[in-house]
C-alpha cells in the first residue's frame, strides 16, 4: 500500500504525519511541489512484458506528461531480486542527492521508497504499482529500492544527462531506515 510520512529531519523515530490515503498524499507532496498520481493500464501488463506493451498500456498517461512536461525520451526499466548487480544498484542512490531535472517515475511493478529531504522536513514516499512520483529538479532526496528490488518502472528524460546524480555528502539518509520491501507502516 502506497505510504507518506512526513518527519522532522532531526527525528526519523516520530513521524508528523502518516497516511496512506492517496488524496492525501497528493496533496501533502503537492505543497512542495511535488506531484504524486495514480495510474491504471489500458490493458493488464506484468513484469516480463516487452516495454513496449508496457508502455501501450499508459500510452495516454505517457503522452499526457510528454507533452505537459517536454521530456525527449520515456524508457521502461525492470529490477529482480536476482539481478546480480542489485547491491550495487540500490546503493548507487541511497545517499542524498538531487537532479538537474525533474525525476519522474510510475511503477508498474513492485516498490520502491522515495525520501525528499525539503524545508526542514524528510517526506517518506512509499511508491507501489499504480504511482507516478515526479520530484522537482533540485530537490534533494534519496531513493531505495530495499535489498532484493522487484519493480518495474516508466522513467522520463528531458536530458541524456539529467538524472545524474549530484550528491550533498550529508548523512541525513543514513539516519533514517531503510526501506525492506513488504515492510509495515
Amino acid at each position: 500500500m502506497s505510504r507518506l510520512r512526513i518527519f522532522d529531519h532531526d527525528a526519523p523515530d516520530a513521524p508528523l504525519l502518516a497516511t496512506a490515503d492517496h488524496t492525501a498524499i497528493a496533496a501533502e507532496l503537492g505543497k512542495i511541489g511535488v506531484a504524486f498520481e495514480q495510474w491504471e493500464a489500458a490493458q493488464p501488463v506484468k513484469p516480463g512484458d516487452p516495454p513496449e506493451a508496457i508502455m501501450a498500456a499508459y500510452r495516454t498517461d505517457i503522452d499526457r506528461l510528454v507533452e505537459a512536461n517536454g521530456f525527449r525520451s520515456v524508457d521502461v526499466v525492470s529490477i529482480a531480486p536476482d539481478n546480480p548487480s542489485r547491491e550495487a544498484m540500490r546503493a548507487k542512490f541511497l545517499d542524498e542527492h538531487a537532479h538537474k531535472e525533474d525525476e519522474v517515475r510510475f511503477f508498474v511493478a513492485g516498490s520502491g521508497l522515495f525520501s525528499l529531504h525539503v524545508g526542514g522536513k524528510v517526506y517518506e514516499v512509499l511508491c507501489e504499482a499504480g504511482d507516478l512520483i515526479a520530484v522537482p529538479d533540485g530537490t534533494t532526496h534519496w531513493f531505495d529500492m530495499g535489498p532484493e528490488p522487484s519493480f518495474v518502472a516508466i522513467r522520463f528524460f528531458t536530458e541524456p544527462d539529467g538524472w545524474v546524480g549530484h550528491f550533498t555528502g550529508s548523512d541525513i539518509a543514513q539516519r533514517f531506515p531503510r526501506y525492506e520491501a513488504g515492510q509495515a507502516g
